[in-house]
């Protein structure tokens, strides 16, 4: 199909401002009444109307335009960064390990996470209409986040507001939250040390408070003795018992504002990524304790940003030989 002529925008131009309906100027100057659509959906602004003269500026400037992503240049970037999404591995992480530790073949082959994300959404519609889904909100469309929902207020013993939490020094400060199974049948307590950026994943069969003090009993026993120094909680009541931990363990305990879950947000985008595995809706029930210990496995094995994309594995052997 020929492009519109400069003479065609202007007789367009024309019958907009006589009133006249697509179909109409369509008809007139002898086109299907979709290219007529296009060209007022593309060159009309809300504000504005139909002018020919810029239209046939930007016609021309898009015809010129032949850049072609770097990413379907490159054949072996592409296969690189749906291997990398696949195994869960955000754009930003990607785009992070290609620019400070690079396979070989792809040395000093650099690309920006918005380029990662741009070519997601492009490529969808052409053929890879899954590559969203290995995102970590699998939308369709690029969206805003949304807070959580509120929850009641629960009465806690012994608590430490976090306002009153010293300034956090070296490794050992863990924050602790619960990523909720089908009907609140059954949990995941998530345990997130936030210097190394470790994560230690315990399946539990409640949310109640002594099966979430069990599990943080498990992490901090796997950990060298002494290495958890400080606890941060919500207000949840599974945390209630979290003063029984102090004395044996040498450790404090905090909790944040009610409703104020971005005080710990290292462990709610650790939530954010466990959901990548277990979408909302699974059962922990029926979900066996080796699948849980891949995905702390995959976790503690995906480059982060904060650490100059070394792995939490990588950043807590330092913490511990420093």
């Amino acid at each position: 199909m020929k492009r519109l002529t400069n003479y065609e925008r202007e007789q367009i131009a024309v019958h907009v401002a006589l009133g006249l309906t697509v179909r109409e100027i369509a008809r007139r100057i002898g086109r299907d009444h979709s290219v007529v659509s296009r060209e007022l959906s593309r060159n009309s602004g809300q504000l504005s109307t139909y002018e020919a003269k810029s239209a046939q500026y930007y016609a021309e400037r898009r015809s010129h335009k032949t850049n072609v992503r770097k990413i379907t240049k490159h054949i072996e970037l592409k296969w690189y960064i749906r291997a990398k999404l696949a195994e869960k591995w955000s754009p930003e992480q990607i785009a992070g390990r290609l620019k400070t530790n690079p396979p070989k073949r792809l040395k000093g082959l650099h690309v920006s996470y918005e380029a990662i994300y741009q070519w997601i959404y492009e490529a969808s519609p052409k053929g890879e209409p899954w590559l969203y889904h290995s995102l970590r909100r699998k939308h369709k469309e690029r969206r805003p986040k949304f807070s959580r929902k509120k929850r009641n207020k629960v009465q806690i013993k012994e608590l430490v507001p976090i306002a009153l939490r010293p300034a956090l020094t070296g490794a050992g400060h863990v924050e602790v939250d619960s990523v909720v199974g089908k009907h609140h049948k059954s949990a995941l307590s998530v345990h997130y040390e936030k210097t190394t950026q470790l994560v230690r994943i315990h399946p539990i069969d409640s949310l109640k408070a002594e099966e979430t003090t069990k599990a943080l009993v498990a992490t901090i026993e796997d950990l060298p003795h002494g290495f958890v120094k400080t606890l941060t909680f919500d207000r949840g009541s599974e945390t209630a018992l979290h003063h029984t931990l102090r004395e044996p363990y040498s450790l404090q305990t905090y909790h944040c504002k009610p409703y104020a879950p971005y005080q710990k947000g290292g462990v709610e985008n650790i939530n954010g990524l466990i959901r990548q595995y277990f979408p909302k809706g699974t059962d922990f029930r029926y979900i066996d304790a080796n699948s849980v210990a891949q995905v702390e496995e995959s976790l503690n094995n995906r480059p982060r940003k904060k650490l100059n994309y070394l792995t939490p594995k990588e950043a807590l052997s330092g913490a511990l030989n420093s």
